[in-house]
């Protein structure tokens, strides 16, 4: 098995938090973003992973080799692909041709799940699928009574169906998607300008490949920072607390779940439900819940919620909801 993940997009949404990392490297409940969908799929799949082939932009040699320790965290080979130009998800997919064949996964990297089923390999492809109250922002799919895909529809403007593709895709072979994509690709069949997964997917089915749909119990988004925050609070409410030993804290209350991290100092505070802390950070004299907070910050007299904090920041404020981003130093 094979996972392709495409991730070089700029994380506009997320900003400031996407000046200085990538957005599937943010840590959520602890751990990257991304690093926490190769292990959900990994679970799913029940199976050793072979290959996990990240689809980047110019991150930097750093970037990248956190992401080759996360595949070899999960006992798989990590390979690296670039997409210089943002010309949309087939094209993004395409550029891991070399990786699309055998069975494959390909997941997009803004987006968790929570389920409680294993893949059926037996299946020729499997999408997985959410209901939305609004279709017109996603990739959307119709069913027929045997829960075969029968069409699929890139953000349509009039409702046909509230199926939304959640961005994780089986491929029983990988080698029929990447035939397409180049179809797509050498003829230039896109939609302003921009290559859709979806066209390619649609033409297999016309050829015969049956698509089934697999539905999750949670879809958990990580597009804005409240999206983000609340995926925190959900991530932590399936996986409960987890309280380094090698943490100090002192005349404080730990409301769970929460997560947090080796070397945090948490002085006469109040911390939880929902909060993540990472390494090295310390809290004094604060009342925090529903936020995540990065590694080596500082937080102190402050009474907070719905907020995130990046790496080493030094915030001293009332303020109830933040959302800064690295190396941010402010006072009232």
């Amino acid at each position: 098995m094979k996972i392709i993940i495409p991730m070089a997009g700029m994380g506009k949404r997320m900003r400031p938090h996407t000046l200085s990392v990538p957005k599937p490297l943010i840590k959520v409940a602890g751990k990257p973003i991304v690093q926490r969908l190769v292990e959900d799929i990994a679970k799913v799949c029940n199976e050793k992973i072979d290959e996990i082939a990240f689809i980047i932009g110019r991150f930097g040699s750093e970037v990248e080799k956190n992401l080759l320790q996360i595949a070899e965290n999960v006992g798989s080979k990590g390979v690296i692909y670039y997409q210089d130009q943002a010309l949309g998800t087939a094209h993004a997919v395409y550029c891991a041709e070399k990786s699309l064949d055998g069975n494959v996964i390909v997941a997009f990297a803004d987006t968790l799940f929570i389920a409680d089923f294993k893949l059926d390999k037996k299946n020729d492809s499997t999408i997985w699928v959410q209901k939305v109250d609004d279709p017109s922002q996603f990739g959307v799919v119709k069913i027929d009574d045997n829960k075969n895909i029968t069409d699929f529809f890139e953000k349509p403007k009039t409702f046909v169906t509230d199926l939304a593709i959640i961005g994780i895709y089986y491929f029983k072979d990988g080698n029929l998607l990447k035939n397409e994509l180049k179809y797509l690709l050498d003829n230039n069949i896109s939609v302003k300008g921009e290559f859709q997964l979806t066209d390619a997917l649609q033409n297999m089915k016309n050829k015969g490949l049956v698509f089934k749909v697999g539905q999750v119990k949670e879809w958990l988004d990580c597009g804005n920072k409240n999206a983000t925050v609340e995926t925190n609070s959900r991530v932590l409410e399936n996986i409960g607390s987890s309280i380094s030993k090698k943490s100090i804290i002192k005349n404080s209350v730990i409301i769970d779940p929460c997560f947090i991290d080796d070397d945090v100092k948490i002085l006469n505070s109040v911390v939880g439900p929902h909060v993540s802390i990472s390494s090295k950070t310390q809290i004094s004299n604060c009342i925090i819940s529903n936020s995540i907070i990065q590694s080596n910050s500082n937080l102190s007299n402050s009474n907070c919620t719905n907020s995130m904090i990046g790496n080493e920041c030094d915030i001293k404020l009332s303020k109830t909801e933040f959302n800064y981003g690295d190396f941010i130093q402010i006072s009232d």
